[in-house]
């Protein structure tokens, strides 16, 4: 197993897209269970505004962690308008 980190900045409308889909997204996190390390939203300026989101996940190769990702309800609702998903080295905890 391979760890990697999933960056997503959110659109236009992303507060609200965010807050409408956000239930469903953390149900949706409970299923990956072990397989995420940790993640959360990245803040705005102000320091309590989301504006993107954060996860760094395991999974067998890149393809699995795309795919992983792509069933995220924050996909499905078009919240993000840019993601990456890159290999993690994983040295300092």
């Amino acid at each position: 197993m391979a760890t990697y980190v999933f960056y997503g900045l959110d659109g236009p409308d992303g507060l609200a897209i965010r807050k409408a889909t956000r239930p469903s997204h953390l149900e949706f996190i409970k299923t990956l269970g072990g397989r995420v390390r940790v993640g959360g939203p990245m803040l705005g300026a102000d320091g309590g505004t989301p504006v993107g989101t954060l996860l760094i996940i395991d999974a067998p190769t890149l393809d699995d962690a795309k795919a992983t990702m792509a069933n995220d309800p924050y996909i499905h609702a078009k919240l993000f308008k840019s993601t990456d998903i890159r290999p993690f080295d994983w040295i300092v905890k």
